[in-house]
C-alpha cells in the first residue's frame, strides 16, 4: 500500500500548520456535566431546565404583551382578541413586571369557560334526554297495549 501526502509546499494533499499549543476560554464551576431531565416555567415566564447534576438554569423567557387600552381590543371569539387602532401597539416585556400579570404554570384557567352558558346548555340537554325517555316509555306502553289486544282477539 502506498501513501500519498501530496506535493511539498502545495495544498493538494495532507496539510499541517505548525504552531504552539494553547488552551484558552476554559472555566469550571465544580459541577460535572449533566443532561436535561425536566423543564418548568416560573412566574416571570422563565423556562428553567433541571439537569442530572442537580443544577437548574434559565433556558429561555416567554414574552408577554401589554396594551395601552385593553378595552380597545377586538374580540375574535372564545378568549382570543385582536389588536386594533384603539388598543394601540403591543408592548412586549417580562411577566410580573411593569403592570403585567405573572404566569401561573401547571394550572387550569377557569375563565376560559362561561359557566352560566355551560349550565344552561346542560339543562337543555337534560330536558331533551328526559323527553326522549318519555317517548320511549310511551311507545313501550302502546306496544304492550297492542300486543294485549291481539292476544285477546286470538285466544290460544
Amino acid at each position: 500500500m502506498r501513501l500519498s501526502f501530496g506535493t511539498a509546499n502545495t495544498f493538494d494533499g495532507m496539510t499541517s500548520f505548525d504552531s504552539y499549543s494553547s488552551t484558552s476560554g476554559i472555566s469550571q464551576d465544580g459541577f460535572a456535566g449533566g443532561d436535561l431531565i425536566g423543564i418548568r416555567i416560573d412566574q416571570s415566564g422563565t423556562l428553567v431546565g433541571s439537569f442530572t447534576n442537580g443544577r437548574s438554569f434559565g433556558l429561555a423567557q416567554i414574552g408577554m404583551d401589554k396594551f395601552t387600552n385593553n378595552e380597545g381590543l377586538s374580540a375574535a371569539g372564545e378568549n382570543v382578541y385582536d389588536q386594533t387602532a384603539n388598543s394601540g401597539d403591543p408592548i412586549i416585556g417580562i411577566a410580573a413586571s411593569a403592570g403585567r400579570r405573572f404566569i401561573q404554570s401547571s394550572a387550569l384557567e377557569a375563565s376560559n369557560v362561561d359557566l352560566s352558558h355551560a349550565l344552561t346548555q346542560l339543562i337543555i340537554i337534560q330536558r331533551g334526554f328526559q323527553a326522549n325517555g318519555k317517548t320511549i316509555t310511551t311507545s313501550n306502553q302502546l306496544l304492550e297495549t297492542l300486543i294485549g289486544l291481539k292476544n285477546q282477539g286470538n285466544p290460544p
